[in-house]
Parts: structure tokens; sequence; C-alpha cells
């Protein structure tokens, strides 16, 4: 997992940090994330709010 930014901001512009970093293992719903390919690569791009859950923490 890429983590990229450090998080939202709410309604007031309040700044929202990520509770996910990279290397965690996450759950999202099928049709939550975008494809896309850069350098061969295929990466999927979400929002936190589509992030189920968190099954792994990062080592």
């Amino acid at each position: 997992m890429l983590v990229v930014g450090p998080g939202s901001r709410d309604e007031i512009g309040k700044l929202i940090l990520l509770d996910v970093e990279a290397g965690n293992t996450i759950l999202f719903g099928k049709w939550s994330a975008t494809e896309v390919k850069t350098g061969g690569e295929a990466l999927l791009i979400m929002k936190k709010s589509d992030i189920m859950g968190i099954v792994g923490k990062a080592a």
C-alpha cells in the first residue's frame, strides 16, 4: 500500500489524519477503488472513507 498525503479536511478545514500506514492490510468494498496503471504497475486509488477496516498492521 502507498499512502499519499496527510489526510483529509472536514467542513471547517481542520486536518483529519489517516489511521492507516503504508504496509497495512485493509478491507474495502469491491467497487470502492479506481484502478490506474503507472509504470506497468496497477494501483488502486480510494478515499479514506472507503476503507472498511484494518486487518494487519505494518511490521
